[in-house]
C-alpha cells in the first residue's frame, strides 16, 4: 500500500485530518472507521496510530483546532481595530472564508462534537460561548458609539452566525457565484440589509 506523502507545508498528521473531516463530514463521525481512513489515505490502518491515538483524538484536535483558529482570529480583531462595524465585517468575511475553503472542518466542527468525550463537551462549548459573547460586546461597543442601531445585541449575533452556517445550503448546491461576490453580498445583506 502507497504511503501518504505530505505536498505542499502539510504534515503527515494535517493530510490525516483533513482526509478525516471529509469522511466525518460525508458519512459522519460514528460511521467513519479508522480501517476507511486509512484506505483513503492509501496507508495500512495500524500506521494512523502512528500519527493518533484513537478516532476520538483525531475529532478533537479537528473541533479545538477549528475553535482556537476562530478564537484567535476575534482576539486579533479585538485588539487591532476601535472600529466596531469594521471588526464585525472582518468577522463575517472571515466565517465566510473558512466556510468556503475550510467547510469540512468547519462542518465537523459545528455538527460532530457531539460524539466528544463528554468532560470535552464542556470545554469545547465554552470556547464556542466565549466566542459568542465576544461578538456580543462588540455589537454593544457598536451601538454605545453610535455606529448601530438600538438592537437586542444578542439577536444581531445569532443572525450573523445563523447566516453563515447556512453556506452549507450553498455547499451542498455549488450555486454559480463567484465566492467573493458571495461573501461581499452577505457581509452587504448583514451589515446593512436589502433596504435602500
Amino acid at each position: 500500500m502507497a504511503r501518504i506523502k505530505p505536498t505542499g507545508n502539510f504534515s503527515k498528521q494535517e493530510l490525516i485530518l483533513a482526509k478525516a473531516a471529509l469522511l466525518f463530514r460525508k458519512s459522519g463521525y460514528t460511521a467513519t472507521s479508522m480501517r476507511a481512513l486509512a484506505e483513503e489515505l492509501g496507508i495500512e490502518a495500524p500506521s494512523l496510530y502512528n500519527h493518533f491515538s484513537s478516532k476520538n483524538e483525531i475529532l478533537q484536535k479537528i473541533c479545538f483546532n477549528t475553535a482556537d483558529i476562530f478564537n484567535n482570529n476575534i482576539n486579533r480583531e479585538i485588539i487591532s481595530k476601535e472600529n466596531c462595524s469594521l471588526i464585525l465585517e472582518n468577522l463575517i468575511r472571515f466565517h465566510v472564508r473558512k466556510m468556503l475553503k475550510d467547510f469540512d472542518f468547519v462542518y465537523v466542527s459545528d455538527h460532530e462534537w457531539r460524539h466528544l468525550p463528554s468532560q470535552l463537551v464542556t470545554d469545547y462549548l465554552n470556547q464556542r460561548k466565549t466566542y459568542e459573547d465576544k461578538m456580543v460586546k462588540i455589537v454593544e461597543k457598536g451601538i454605545a458609539k453610535g455606529e448601530f442601531k438600538k438592537i437586542y445585541p444578542y439577536s444581531a449575533v445569532l443572525t450573523i452566525l445563523s447566516a453563515v452556517r447556512g453556506l452549507e445550503t450553498w455547499q451542498k448546491r455549488k450555486r454559480r457565484i463567484f465566492e467573493t461576490d458571495l461573501e461581499n453580498d452577505i457581509v452587504k445583506h448583514l451589515l446593512y440589509g436589502l433596504k435602500k
